[in-house]
């Protein structure tokens, strides 16, 4: 009993300062994951876009829509100096519960430090755009990670209608909605952030309906004749259409890169067109699970990978995986029924595997278009397309955990451990000339 007690109190001296903290991935993460040399902080603050369309509420004749001041939440993480002892933050948020059930508040941790004073300054700027309601709480796996190496990263929480108790309307809103609030965040921080950010070197991040608003806030073009044209109200989404007078204020100039997790906007119908697609001349990064139930991946990530011959881009695909494929591990609030931790959870990949190769691979793709890093470039342009057919002779005494080097005559994807790149592709297209 006694030596049972001594080995629990043992762990708890010996257990990380930040266990259970997403952004700081384990010994099996791939290379590139590992937290950079900065400390976070965070603060969040509220952005006001006044006289806007209220999509999701429109009059009763449907075709009536009242303007409103739109609030915006946006929560932003900075490299950070931080005192000795500091309190690192808890992040609090909610999701819908299975109907007829209330919302389930969860809370996760965090490495941040609230109001830390912000350290250096002209750092690259990177926008968040989390999936259909979501909010930033639940993607703290990327934000403060990549705070860490470097980058100011602002998260915006986009307010979505509950989608279960909702009309057709209501629920198309947020394809209006998504672009326009990531646009108008990007002109707004350059205000809030001044010196601390190089406002003309910003990437933009988004996760399934979030997917969908950074490509489109990155450039491409909506199809006016498109699925949801009709269906958000007042046919304000057919105003931004390709070819119609406000369809440049949908976009934002000057974007160096895209990343898109499970990107909405392919299904049943592109809301782009191949014109929309071929619009697209960023950089890009495109992550689905090719088992995606949520967002079809042939229609998906497939489909814009095809059709954005404009834009250099990757495709990474996860073998098998669904569609939470870029959430945080599941918090303990919401483990206590299947639809509450199917928020966050894949039901065949672990978490924070896919969270460490998500990292691993941004990293590289940032570097490279914000930093001009290109020694990353080789992390992504892997020997073989299919990651199982790797192979890595690597010499006697090599570490078990030791990192492909890639190079000549290794096939093993760069960055990742023998026996850990195992169940993905990843595909290259230059744009076309």
């Amino acid at each position: 009993m006694i030596r049972n007690i001594w080995l629990a109190c043992l762990a708890l001296l010996v257990a990380p300062v930040h266990a259970g903290v997403p952004s700081m991935p384990g010994v099996d993460a791939p290379e590139l994951a590992a937290l950079g040399p900065n400390k976070v902080g965070f603060r969040s603050v509220l952005l006001t876009h006044q006289n806007q369309p209220d999509v999701e509420k429109p009059n009763p004749n449907g075709a009536e829509v009242p303007l409103v001041d739109r609030n915006l939440r946006v929560d932003i993480w900075y490299p950070a100096t931080v005192k000795n002892g500091a309190k690192p933050i808890i992040y609090r948020g909610s999701l819908w519960a299975e109907p007829p059930h209330p919302p389930v508040n969860f809370t996760q941790k965090g490495m941040a430090v609230s109001g830390a004073k912000a350290a250096g300054g002209k750092h690259p700027l990177v926008i968040i755009s989390h999936g259909y309601s979501n909010n930033p709480a639940m993607m703290t796996w990327l934000t403060e990670n990549l705070a860490s190496k470097g980058y100011v990263v602002a998260a915006i929480h986009h307010n979505d209608p509950n989608p279960y108790v909702t009309s057709p309307s209501t629920r198309a809103a947020p394809n209006f909605n998504r672009p326009r609030d990531i646009v108008f965040v990007a002109g707004e921080l350059r205000a809030v952030l001044g010196d601390l950010i190089d406002a003309d070197n910003v990437a933009l991040i988004g996760y399934s309906q979030g997917g969908y608003g950074v490509l489109t806030a990155g450039g491409a073009s909506l199809d006016p004749a498109g699925p949801n044209m009709d269906l958000v109200a007042g046919g304000w989404l057919k105003t931004f259409a390709r070819g119609r007078a406000q369809a440049d204020a949908m976009a934002l100039k000057g974007v160096k890169a895209i990343v898109a997790l499970a990107p909405a906007g392919g299904a049943p119908r592109s809301l782009w067109g191949a014109e929309g697609l071929a619009a697209l001349t960023a950089p890009l990064l495109l992550i689905h699970g090719d088992s995606d139930p949520v967002v079809d991946y042939k229609s998906g990530a497939l489909a814009v990978f095809n059709g954005a011959v404009n834009s250099h881009r990757y495709l990474l695909t996860y073998k098998q995986a669904g569609h939470a494929i870029a959430l945080n591990p599941a918090p303990p609030e919401m483990r206590g029924t299947v639809w509450d931790m199917d928020w966050f959870e894949d039901p065949i990949w672990r978490q924070d595997r896919l969270n460490a190769i998500n990292l691993h691979f941004i990293t590289a793709f940032l570097a490279v278009h914000l930093r001009k890093d290109d020694s990353k470039a080789a992390y992504l342009n892997v020997a073989v397309e299919n990651s199982d057919d790797g192979q890595w002779n690597a010499p006697a005494g090599t570490a078990w955990g030791a990192y492909s080097p890639g190079g000549e005559g290794v096939t093993l994807w760069k960055g990742f451990q023998r026996r850990h790149a195992q169940g993905m592709m990843l595909q290259h297209q230059a744009a076309a000339k």
